[in-house]
């Protein structure tokens, strides 16, 4: 018993000091502050556990360092732009960039995010689709292929790609591949074997210490990124599996959306892609600076775009803050895909007022759960904005993990990160800002098809779900700040 009392005693000093380390040296946000403290002295054993696995800060340092990035222009870029927006001179070539000149400014001066206007965009909604267009393009590289995946699995299409990238590495391709590992927990270099021997380089962001084991749980690369030639780049929601193509019977159809684009806007994707292979290979595979990785070419089409990227080592969440001016500046319509619906105060307050402010606010999220605590965390605040007249949508056919905004049917942000604390404080994450009218037209018609094969969710419907789902939302949205 005494040894019992000893420990116990033990258990709660150590509580104590965890509590004070939240406090006082990791200065989280105050809600995710009281979100630890009540893990850990509720259930303090398991607690402590979560808290190494979940809570650890990251050092607000950059770890993300290219000294070569001024070779490529950006800085000087930025400064041009900057200076041109603040004297009401910059060359606007769509109508619908300049009215959201205050947007741009926003990303240019807090996320380095250069506005290129010669770009063109396929969109991509279907799974076999993105594939097929990816795998044909990766089949005519004649210079370099850049692959970066949050999940990447060693599956029937993930063999597929390894395969066509080990033929493109035997033909003189110069093949990296990135992938996190944490999404990619189940994978092995082992099955890149044949890309490595072919002279292909593959790269793990973050990995553990521990073989097996990692703990790093939070600051995951959630990233999405194909670069070819330095000329065609790829981004959105799709990750490299079977599930992505409709193959998993457990989610079923997969409703996603990603962008291929063309343009100088896929610079600034291979700036990112450089960025992070550089912190997570050892030095000596570092990228240097190369022409080759950023060609000139002829204008591709005439779509503004701005590659925002956000990450926990930064200073401002650049894309939430993004959503938030979007929402801010509506005048009619905001339309929103999301897998995953946590907001902080700042995004919900801003969606409430655009609903009491008379827009037509539409959500659409899944009907099934990947992470069970998020899904109930997404009903409950699902509820705050049917109470001010939003319009909710639970997608019926299969999975939808689609991360789109849409405002007025003119601008819109297509992209990885989704609407929660995660995307937006703890995983680096990378979204397109599109200033096109066509563009948010046909995100639209994709949205309004999707409409089709969903039930929406009324208040009256809302109100009606029995006790235990309002338990489990409870208890989800009081651990909302730290899922």
């Amino acid at each position: 018993m005494e040894i019992l009392a000893i420990l116990l005693i033990l258990l709660f000093l150590l509580n104590i000091l965890f509590a004070g380390v939240i406090i006082f040296l990791e200065r989280k946000e105050p809600s995710a502050t009281w979100g630890w403290l009540l893990v850990l002295f509720f259930i303090p054993l398991v607690g402590f556990i979560l808290y190494l696995i979940f809570g650890q800060n990251l050092t607000r340092r950059r770890l993300f360092d290219w000294d070569d990035i001024k070779k490529i222009g950006i800085e000087k870029m930025i400064d041009q732009q900057i200076a041109a927006l603040k004297e009401d001179r910059f060359d606007f070539r769509d109508p619908h960039a300049a009215k959201n000149r205050d947007l741009i400014y926003m990303h240019l001066i807090n996320n380095d995010a250069v506005l290129t206007q010669d770009n063109d965009i396929d969109i991509f909604v279907d799974g076999q689709e993105k594939f097929e267009a990816l795998l044909k393009d990766i089949a005519k590289a004649k210079d370099h292929i850049h692959l970066q995946y949050y999940i990447f699995r060693a599956d029937h299409i993930g063999k597929q790609l390894i395969q066509l990238l080990t033929k493109k590495a035997k033909e003189g391709v110069e093949v990296r591949i990135l992938y996190d590992a944490m999404g990619s927990r189940r994978l092995s270099k082992r099955s890149f074997r044949h890309l490595i021997a072919a002279g292909g380089r593959v790269e793990v962001f973050f990995p553990s210490r521990i073989p097996l084991i990692n703990l790093r749980l939070n600051y995951r690369n959630h990233r999405k990124l194909v670069i070819i030639d330095g000329k065609i780049g790829y981004v959105g929601g799709f990750n490299v599996g079977d599930e992505y193509l409709g193959l998993n019977p457990k989610f079923g159809y997969w409703r996603d959306t990603h962008l291929r684009i063309t343009g100088k806007a896929v610079h600034a994707i291979q700036t990112r892609f450089i960025l992070d292979w550089n912190q997570a290979a050892p030095t000596r595979y570092d990228i240097q600076y190369s022409d080759r990785y950023f060609p000139e070419s002829r204008p591709a089409g005439q779509i503004p775009i701005q590659i925002v990227t956000s990450g926990p080592d930064s200073e401002w969440e650049a894309i939430k803050n993004g959503y938030i001016k979007m929402i801010s500046n509506a005048e009619k319509s905001i339309y929103i895909q999301t897998p995953y619906f946590i907001p902080d105060a700042s995004l919900l307050d801003a969606l409430r007022i655009a609903a009491l402010s008379g827009k037509d606010i539409r959500i659409m999220i899944p009907n099934k759960p990947d992470h069970i605590f998020v899904y109930w965390a997404t009903l409950s605040y699902i509820g705050e904005l049917l109470k001010v007249g939003a319009k909710v949508y639970i997608y019926e056919n299969g999975f939808i993990h689609a991360k789109t905004i849409i405002v007025d049917e003119k601008i819109s942000s297509v992209g990885t990160a989704n609407i929660d604390v995660r995307s937006f404080r703890l995983n680096f994450e990378v979204n397109a800002f599109i200033y096109h009218e066509e563009t948010a037209q046909n995100l639209s018609e994709f949205f309004k098809q999707d409409l089709t094969k969903c039930q929406e969710l009324t208040i009256d419907r809302y109100q009606l779900r029995p006790l235990r789902i309002r338990f489990k939302e409870s208890i989800s949205r009081l651990l909302s700040p730290i899922l």
